[in-house]
């Protein structure tokens, strides 16, 4: 049986269900191939279940951050998690902002490309604080965000919204952010190839090289978003022109993707991608582009749980795709085919002169990807 590659984008409360109600979820130590099997088995399950728990879950739901939340924060919705929490003007989307995942899940047929309602005004900050191809972004980021879907491109899973509402309602305090992001994935280089097949550790590695880091998923979200808080770093409806999202996929050889010796061709096989900054409409309104779509970003997942390793942004095939949503069930040794990142950093001063001082990643050591 071949894997579906925009499962990955979409192991998240179904997931999560499943292990709190029976389902085992994979191991740290486990083969990516088998967690992926894994993972879809227990998101089968926790599917099922979510029709049963959701009305008390809705009520009940701790902060999360599976799509997002911290454990001091209120909960949020996460990026590149496909599943039960969509931020969207029902039970589910109070699940997600919750902070457990993300609003939204991937899967379902063909996209409709929509025209965006509002696109927003681009706020890029060229202050100098920031380094070659970066972005300064400050804002005021929201981690319990209400958004309402109006219309979804597969009614039944709920994963992919043609058009939300032209508001988003902040449920919760918000947090001021001040950072500088890479323009583009890394390589963080305009028409180049974003580097895909790395795993968690060797993207914070590359960053660190950079004297950058990772990303919080609280700041890529924010980065994505803007301060008017959209959907789609584009706008309010989803779009499949602006971004590089919903193409079909072919099948994928398992076999030929875990062997060392073949991995990289079935890679090149599989690949959709655009070089970077090739689509000038996916443009957040800080002035960072292909945040949605295209390749999957490693992020630090706050929360920590399960892992510091967290993806958002989803990739180029027919999956969530937004800017909230985050997935959280890939351990930081796991890699594949569409998974990328792009680096952040602290800004240099802020306007008052008083020095940043660099975020500080848990020291865990580097280890070869699998």
């Amino acid at each position: 049986m071949s894997l579906r590659p925009f499962r990955t984008e979409s192991f998240t409360f179904g997931t999560t269900l499943a292990g709190w109600f029976g389902g085992a979820l994979p191991t740290a130590d486990a083969n990516p191939l088998s967690r992926v099997r894994a993972a879809r088995n227990a998101e089968r399950k926790g599917a099922t279940m979510m029709r049963t728990y959701s009305g008390v879950i809705a009520v009940g739901f701790f902060g999360i951050a599976m799509f997002g939340a911290t454990a001091a924060e209120a909960p949020r919705a996460v990026e590149g998690v496909p599943n039960m929490a969509t931020n969207g003007g029902d039970g589910e989307g109070m699940l997600a902002q919750a902070g457990l995942l993300e609003p939204g899940r991937p899967q379902g047929d063909t996209a409709e490309a929509s025209v965006p309602v509002g696109t927003p005004t681009v706020t890029a900050k060229p202050t100098g604080l920031c380094g070659a191809n970066q972005v300064e972004v400050e804002g005021d980021y929201c981690p319990w965000l209400d958004q309402k879907c109006l219309r979804w491109l597969d009614p039944d899973l709920k994963l992919r919204c043609a058009e939300f509402a032209p508001e988003s309602k902040c449920q919760s305090k918000t947090i001021h952010k001040h950072f500088c992001i890479d323009t583009y994935e890394f390589p963080n280089k305009l028409g180049e190839k974003p580097k895909v097949l790395g795993t968690w550790y060797e993207a914070r590695d590359a960053c660190k090289a950079e004297g950058k880091r990772l990303c919080r998923d609280s700041e890529w979200t924010l980065a994505c978003e803007g301060q008017e808080r959209l959907p789609y770093p584009y706008g309010y409806a989803r779009n499949a022109e602006a971004c590089n999202i919903d193409k079909p996929h072919p099948a994928v050889d398992e076999a030929a993707l875990g062997n060392p010796h073949t991995r990289q061709a079935e890679a090149d096989r599989l690949w959709q991608g655009v070089p970077s900054g090739s689509m000038e409409s996916c443009v957040s309104p800080y002035g960072v582009h292909d945040m949605t779509g295209n390749v999957d970003e490693w992020v630090i997942n706050e929360s920590g749980k399960p892992y510091q390793s967290g993806s958002k942004g989803g990739y180029w095939g027919p999956v969530r795709t937004r800017c909230r949503p985050m997935t959280v069930a890939h351990y930081e040794n796991f890699s594949f085919y569409q998974l990328g990142f792009r680096c952040c950093s602290d800004v240099a001063a802020d306007v008052k002169g008083e020095v940043k001082h660099p975020l500080k990643v848990a020291s865990i050591p580097s280890t070869k990807a699998i």
